[in-house]
């Protein structure tokens, strides 16, 4: 099972508290987690990628064992510590200020 921690908004959407435990084939990479949880939680269609172009909404992150995985390849593999469910995989607001 994959782990994903959603921001406080998104989890307020989809209705869940916590973490979300995905079951996701291999290789997981950031398209096939993003698909699992859309198809488990329609509602978040568009909220973490665009509808049209499927790329990351500008003021989301993704992190993982540290790592801000936000410019790497949707279908690069995640970190063997995220697939094999030891780490989350984090979804985080970006913050903006000035």
């Amino acid at each position: 099972m994959i782990r994903v921690i959603l921001p406080q908004h998104l989890r307020t959407l989809a209705q869940v508290q916590g973490e979300v435990e995905l079951g996701v084939e291999r290789p997981v990479t950031q398209r096939s987690v993003l698909d699992a949880l859309e198809a488990r939680y329609p509602m978040l269609r568009g909220t973490i990628r665009d509808h049209g172009t499927q790329q990351r909404r500008a003021f989301l992150r993704f992190f993982a064992c540290h790592e801000d995985l936000s410019h790497e390849s949707p279908d690069a593999p995640l970190p063997e510590a995220v697939a094999n469910g030891k780490e989350p995989l984090l979804i985080i607001g970006a913050i903006a200020g000035g």
